[in-house]
């Protein structure tokens, strides 16, 4: 008995010990979690930064100085463009390592690693077979062929690297702790795989397979009446008229096949809202100061940390202040002494699926050009965290990666046909670096546009204003040379007439200088008019939020910072104004009960603004949604057939002009319903799904308790994230703030002999939780106001408040 005690008292420590050494499923390992000296109490606020301190850095070439505003907001000055980037590398994984750390190995198909779950290796696999890394190691290849991306890149890994080497275990940044695995090396590929991810979340998406589905069950002649080239109701950002002042290239030839695909011979979901951004530049003539005022918001997924990070660069030819992208080198939204720039998604249709027609099931061969074509193998050795590797073959096409040849059970994979190669303009070679060192230092116009050639993707809408009285914006980037609506459906991979054929001249992308009206804007919305010769997309983002914009601008006059900063708080709704007026009428009063009467009479006299205390607003987000549902489903929601619902534009024009439209009734009743029941029982709905969540209409209906913004942990991590804010906003307003996506930055620049710059990002500038630095800008960026950005000419400069210094050296 005695000895059976004593191995009790031996055995049971030891498992004890071992099982909370253990990191079980989402738990991290307790005892190494809760060690005093090791575990999360060492993440607590700390002041290490509140005062002078030192570095040594072995690759540093002289002395640099960066001191830290009140907001720890880096200011960086070095005597070379070396030191420049190593000291941004070095700061920025000081504040950010383990956001970097996980957004490259999100990016690289790598979170099976450090997470063990099926939707984690479904999205490792994704990731691979999209050509993510492919397209990466093609893009370093660009970025390192010249001397100054080579220089930039690797001195930005030497910062990484060196910041990294100072961290002990008990310094490691708590998600470490939690998911229980360490930092590795930075590598430039790294870089280049941040860059491809923002590719990725702003140009990958792709509705062809849906399209094709659609063309497949209704035929070429409801397809163009559903989905129309161009919308009806537009605003686009090269104001109608402009002048094209260049010659064309020619357009390639449709091919026969195609022709006869959309004239009757066919061979063998709502649409959500898309990522946006708004921005915007007003000449002096329109502003109090005489000098332009240039505004930037981009819409993103909102997260904690930030996906922007804050800092200013200053050097011998670059002073420039604005906010990186954490894990690649330089400013990519900002300003500098000259002039100021910024950014929207363009949505150009640089995604093409090809169907690919192989010899066998080995898949060593695919027909292309009348002849059998050698595919080529790239092995992805996925590797799992605590289990066996996962192989997976993914076959290459000319056009690109086959993505599935089996379909998977995951909800990314839903637009990707199966046995389609993926012809990718983020798989290409390419720089895009090089704009952002340009615009850092650019100084005019000129500038401006030499910048913009070096840029690939995704492609983007450039905002530019200068001291000089310049504003212009261009829908930019690397467009395929296609004939018209290349790329709408699946395309043909057995004939070359189906090969994008070459590029859209730099010089000829869509572009605007000094227009008459005193302004340029984008909103996501349609790049031109007809007229532009090239072919971009036949779908943009809905025309409302540029709309409103462009009026607010027109009509604005002796404009200063602050009638910038509320319009971009601005949440009235040109959805409402359009649809309220044509949905109202149509409702039977007398049908309604108590709850619903009184609901109608909140949205007759709703002010259309998306304010947090509308309940108006409630009621008609949820009214104009299920409507577009109870018009659509019956037929495009078909199982094992994924489809796409017609535009939201198609729909109100419908609405508007087609009052017996076929698509009211309900294929799958045996009454014919119209338009008007379509819109009750929308109506209905809205207001009886508010009162079963919210009770009887109360404070409870406002918008701002329904929207439910927040702010959630970049890794969805319980208690990371922000609470509930009591804010306004819409997708279809200029707030375009959902529940966890919007404004991920503000900005508003005013150029004159010293540039005045304000900014806010709804996070903070530190991606650790316990520091007061981690969220401390988010009630600021809620309440709709800017920070002053300390755009400083020195280390001494007063301009800055400056509550810590940080000097390196070799």
């Amino acid at each position: 008995m005695n000895k059976i005690r004593a191995l009790f008292c031996v055995v049971i420590p030891v498992l004890l010990a071992c099982l909370f050494n253990t990191k079980l499923g989402n738990t991290p390992p307790l005892l190494k979690f809760l060690n005093p000296f090791m575990g999360f109490w060492q993440n607590a606020e700390n002041n290490h930064f509140i005062f002078n301190h030192k570095a040594k850095i072995k690759g540093a070439i002289d002395k640099i100085e960066i001191v830290f505003d009140d907001r720890m907001i880096p200011h960086i000055f070095a005597s070379n463009d070396h030191d420049l980037y190593l000291a941004q590398g070095y700061v920025t994984a000081m504040h950010r390592l383990w956001q970097m750390d996980f957004q490259t190995r999100f990016a690289a198909g790598r979170i099976s690693e450090v997470v063990v779950s099926d939707a984690a290796r479904e999205s490792d696999r994704y990731q691979r077979r999209m050509g993510m890394v492919f397209g990466a190691e093609n893009s370093l290849k660009g970025m390192m062929a010249d001397p100054k991306s080579k220089e930039m890149l690797l001195a930005y890994t030497e910062g990484i690297n060196a910041y990294i080497k100072t961290l002990s275990k008990a310094k490691y940044p708590i998600e470490y702790k939690i998911l229980d695995f360490k930092p590795e090396a930075w590598t430039p590929l790294k870089c280049a795989l941040l860059l491809k991810q923002m590719s990725a979340i702003l140009a990958m998406g792709s509705d062809e397979f849906y399209m094709t589905n659609i063309l497949k069950k209704f035929g070429p002649e409801v397809t163009k009446n559903l989905f129309p080239d161009y919308p009806f109701k537009e605003d686009p950002i090269i104001p109608v008229g402009t002048q094209w002042d260049f010659t064309p290239l020619s357009i390639p030839k449709t091919p026969e096949s195609f022709t006869e695909a959309l004239t009757g011979n066919v061979r063998t979901k709502e649409k959500i809202e898309g990522i946006g951004s708004n921005n915007w530049a007003l000449s002096g003539s329109k502003t109090a100061s005489g000098f332009p005022i240039l505004a930037n918001d981009p819409h993103l997924e909102l997260t904690l940390p930030s996906i922007w990070y804050q800092i200013q660069l200053h050097a011998p030819g670059v002073n420039v202040y604005g906010v990186s992208l954490p894990g690649a080198p330089g400013v990519v939204i900002g300003f500098n002494q000259k002039i100021a720039w910024g950014v929207t998604n363009v949505a150009a249709d640089v995604l093409d699926f090809y169907q690919i027609k192989f010899k066998d099931s080995t898949h060593n061969a695919y027909w292309y050009n009348n002849k059998w074509n050698k595919t080529t193998k790239r092995i992805e050795t996925i590797k799992i965290r605590g289990g066996k590797d996962v192989i997976d073959t993914v076959y290459y096409t000319h056009h690109g990666p086959v993505v599935y040849l089996q379909k998977p059970n995951f909800s990314k994979a839903n637009n990707v046909p199966v046995g389609d190669a993926v012809r990718w303009i983020a798989h290409d070679s390419s720089n895009d670096l090089m704009t952002f060192y340009f615009l850092n230092r650019g100084k005019n116009y000129n500038d401006y546009r030499k910048a913009l050639t070096y840029f690939t993707a995704p492609a983007q809408n450039f905002i530019f204003a200068s001291v000089d009285n310049d504003i212009a914006i261009t829908p930019n980037g690397k467009f395929p040379l296609k004939w018209k609506d290349q790329g709408k459906f699946i395309l043909d991979g057995t004939d070359p007439a189906y090969d994008w054929q070459g590029w859209i001249p730099a010089a000829q992308n869509p572009t605007v200088k000094n227009p008459p009206r005193g302004f340029v804007s984008s909103a996501n919305q349609s790049s031109t008019d007809p007229t532009y010769p090239y072919y971009i997309n036949w779908e943009f983002t809905s025309y409302e939020r540029g709309k409103r914009i462009n009026d607010r601008l027109a009509a604005m006059s002796k404009a200063t910072k602050d009638s910038i900063r509320l319009m971009q708080s601005d949440n009235y709704s040109i959805l409402a104004q359009n649809l309220i007026p044509l949905l109202c009428p149509l409702i039977k009063t007398e049908q309604l009960n108590a709850t619903q009467k009184e609901a109608f009479n909140y949205v007759v006299k709703w002010n259309k603004r998306y304010d947090a205390d509308q309940i108006g607003a409630s009621i008609f987000e949820i009214w104009s949604k299920r409507l577009l549902t109870n018009i659509w489903a019956d037929e495009f929601e078909v199982k094992g057939i994924p489809m796409r619902f017609p535009s939201r534009d198609r729909t109100i024009q419908m609405i508007a002009h087609e009052p017996n439209a076929v698509w009211y009734d309900n294929v799958k009743t045996p009454q014919k319903e119209t338009l008007s029941d379509n819109v009750n029982d929308a109506f209905k709905f809205a207001c009886d799904s508010l009162e079963r969540r919210f009770g009887p209409i109360n404070k409870d209906w406002n918008w701002a308790n329904v929207k439910q913004s927040h702010v959630p942990h970049l890794a969805k991590i319980p208690g990371f994230g922000s609470e509930i804010l009591e804010i306004g906003g819409s997708k279809s307003a200029i707030n375009a703030l959902g529940d966890t996506h919007g404004p991920s930055w503000r900005m508003v620049i005013e150029l004159g002999k010293t540039p005045k710059g304000h900014g806010v990002y709804p996070g903070g500038q530190s991606g650790n939780p316990g520091s007061k630095f981690y969220d401390n800008m988010l009630d600021t960026w809620a309440k709709g106001e800017l920070y002053d950005l300390f755009y400083m000419q020195t280390p001494d400069d007063k301009s800055g408040k400056i509550i810590s210094r940080l000097k390196i050296s070799k």
